[in-house]
């Protein structure tokens, strides 16, 4: 113990860094209780803590604890108030076709059709404290000219937004009520604008950028058209939605899929440009460059550059994090300090976790902080290694910055995996190689040209810069898919715990954030992630909450389904959380299974053998008077409405409709659990629960 608090006293100067990381945990505990917490709770700790510190502030170690559990309270109560403030009306059932009026906020281009999202809505038949706040709504056909502001009513059909498609899976639910989408679905018919642009305020400037957004889209496309011009707008306005699916997965297949996402590099890219683009200029002019700073000149002239390129972007969390470390690292040269520091990534952390508590527990922010803390964490052990400033020619200046592109591709690759892996069970194993071919593209060639054609834009020559600019697209396409093709480039993965990933979170934070000998273990807490990760099983049985498909685990490790037709986003999911690519379908009956056992099926229902023990799938209600007293578990896609006496584990149509999916494991000791995606949830604000008399 007298060893850990000497240790602890010894990286003082370290501690500030852990405040983000404290607050966040608090943050985690308030999603991680089953039940919404009173609203007092997370307030009266803040409190305690405080009077704790000032009551003991002489003491050093109780002033430590105390500010360690009032930053835990603060997570913890942020989260709290944060879902007060954004709670609204959500729907409890589907509805429609009906008529739908409301303000166009939000616009996005599909490979067919868009997507708009609505505020200030009225559904006919639906009362006005139980309409949702926005909703989105997916339209096809011809359509008039939309714009964001304009007032328009059409017919649509209307759902709540879905619960995930298994537990532990992407919850749509829970960011669409912090997004305050209270509802999704699709217009039958064209729209109808009935007013242009009815806004004023905040509401008018809010609704420009949008606006400006679309259409700055609108003239990639009309410049650029087809996959080039998708491409273009997804790294300029941040609209990924028009990229070709097959494209999209070649680009995540090898590896680069964050040249997509506007994140860092682009933010960084972009402000290194005006930096150095005003600082040349005004180097070309003696009388400027001999008398005043013009280092500071174009610092301050690429601060509002990156600010405007965040907020065109969308201004998501990795735009936000981004702006926020480049600008003060812009600040830094304003004011003759050092920007690069960890203390930065942890100011950045800090007031995105105040302003969207609710953004740590998603990718975007999770894989941008890991990537930038790592890098940063390398960058501070080896600063001082390479300050040498020898004769460099070309070829070492170019040999020097292809070894800078793979070193920060392996740190970043190594320091997101995990987080990759737990969202979308998905490892490129080619990504280095991607990566040193496409991101000196990216850098060296289409960043400058989109620069450009920001520039350009209100001339209405942006086609100048944007054609040049594409030649780069084709090489970073052209790599894309070609390391894609090579067998082995990606493996699929099994679904990651959120324990697991919780520890190796933390061991990586152990590991980046301390500076002395005892950080070492936290790479001994990744190490025993790892090594436990392979262990974790998939469900063997899975079945959606509609009753329409049901999936079982072979026992050579892929999935057979019930239905290749039915729910099929479900079905991909499923696939994708097994870490397999094969799914079969299930057979009709015996004579045809050829499963050795393992599944039989008839016209009733089906039986699914797997370590000693049996399980159910009753399709008719046939087949509950023979099935009950024989089997394990039963799951019934039909309502039983009679008990049913024997099996241990019952889940039946009520069941399915009132908790959604259900997930089955059968232990290696024949114990047999169940979990449903409600369940797992939990009561809480942003679970949307079926009212009784919707079955």
């Amino acid at each position: 113990m007298q060893a850990a608090l000497a240790a602890l006293a010894g990286e003082q100067d370290r501690w500030i860094l852990w405040a983000p990381v404290i607050l966040g945990i608090g943050i985690g505990l308030y999603f991680a209780v089953p039940v919404e917490p009173p609203l007092w709770l997370g307030t009266a700790c803040i409190l305690a803590a405080i009077v704790a510190g000032w009551l003991k502030r002489a003491r050093g170690k109780i002033l430590l604890l105390a500010t360690a559990f009032g930053l835990l309270a603060l997570g913890f109560s942020v989260a709290q108030w944060r879902t007060v403030l954004v709670t609204a009306p959500a729907l409890e059932r589907q509805i429609g076709p009906t008529g739908v009026t409301g303000r166009v906020v939000g616009m996005e281009t599909l490979p067919k059709g868009s997507r708009i999202r609505l505020d200030k809505v009225h559904i006919a038949g639906l009362d006005p404290h139980r309409t949702p706040k926005r909703v989105r709504i997916i339209l096809k056909g011809p359509q008039p000219a939309l714009q964001p502001g304009d007032r328009i009513t059409l017919r649509a059909q209307l759902v709540p937004p879905p619960p995930p498609a298994a537990p532990g899976a992407f919850d749509f639910q829970r960011r669409a009520f912090f997004d305050g989408l209270g509802g999704v679905g699709w217009a039958l018919g064209p729209a109808e604008i009935t007013d242009r642009r009815a806004t004023q305020g905040l509401d008018s400037i809010l609704l420009g950028l949008a606006e400006l957004r679309h259409n700055v889209t609108r003239r990639i496309h009309a410049a650029l058209p087809g996959e080039r011009g998708t491409v273009a707008a997804a790294l300029m306005t941040g609209e990924r939605r028009t990229v070709a699916p097959d494209l999209m997965e070649a680009i995540r297949d090898s590896g680069l899929a964050h040249l997509l996402a506007i994140s860092g590099l682009h933010i960084g890219l972009v402000a290194g440009v005006l930096f150095v683009g005003v600082r040349a200029a005004l180097a070309l002019v003696p009388p400027l460059a001999l008398r005043y700073p013009i280092k500071k000149w174009a610092a301050a002239a690429a601060i509002p550059g990156a600010f405007a390129y965040a907020l065109l972007a969308g201004a998501t969390i990795p735009t936000l994090r981004a702006f926020l470390m480049i600008g003060l690292v812009l600040l830094a040269v304003l004011v003759d300090r050092r920007g690069i520091s960890m203390r930065l990534v942890a100011w950045a952390a800090l007031v995105i976790l105040l302003i969207r508590p609710e953004s740590i527990l998603g990718a975007s922010f999770q894989m941008s902080f890991a990537a930038v803390i790592a890098l940063v964490a390398v960058f501070e052990a080896l600063r001082g290694h390479f300050g040498g400033r020898g004769k460099r020619g070309p070829l070492r200046i170019i040999a020097l910055y292809l070894a800078g592109v793979a070193v920060t591709t392996l740190i970043a690759g190594t320091a997101t995996a995990p987080f990759a892996i737990y969202h979308f069970n998905r490892f490129a194993a080619f990504g280095l190689a991607a990566n040193m071919a496409a991101v000196p593209v990216t850098a060296l060639w289409v960043m400058p040209w989109i620069v450009i054609a920001f520039l350009l834009m209100p001339l209405g020559l942006e086609s100048w810069a944007l054609v040049p600019m594409s030649w780069g697209i084709d090489v970073v396409l052209y790599v894309a898919r070609t390391v894609a093709s090579w067998p082995g480039a990606v493996t699929v993965l099994p679904a990651m715990s959120t324990s697991l990933l919780a520890l190796v979170s933390l061991s990586g934070l152990w590991l980046c954030l301390w500076r002395m000998p005892w950080r070492r273990l936290g790479a001994v807490g990744i190490v025993a992630g790892f090594a436990v990760f392979p262990w974790t099983a998939p469900p063997d049985l899975l079945v959606d909450g509609k009753a329409r498909v049901v999936a079982a685990r072979t026992p050579d490790g892929h999935l057979a389904v019930s239905s290749l037709r039915s729910a099929r986003f479900e079905r991909d999911v499923w696939l994708r959380r097994a870490g397999t690519a094969r799914m079969e379908p299930w057979p009709e009956n015996t004579e045809e299974a050829g499963t050795g056992g393992w599944l039989s099926c008839d016209s009733l229902g089906c039986i699914y053998k797997a370590r000693g023990r049996t399980v159910a799938v009753v399709r008719k209600p046939g087949a509950l008077l023979e099935d009950c007293p024989r089997v394990d578990a039963l799951i019934s896609l039909v309502p039983i409405r009679q008990p049913c006496p024997g099996p241990g584990v019952v889940v039946d149509r009520f069941d399915l409709w009132q908790e959604g999916t259900h997930a089955l494991w059968i232990g290696t000791n024949g114990r047999i659990r169940v979990e449903s995606v409600n369940n797992s949830r939990g009561r809480r604000p942003w679970v949307l629960r079926p009212r009784a008399s919707g079955f």
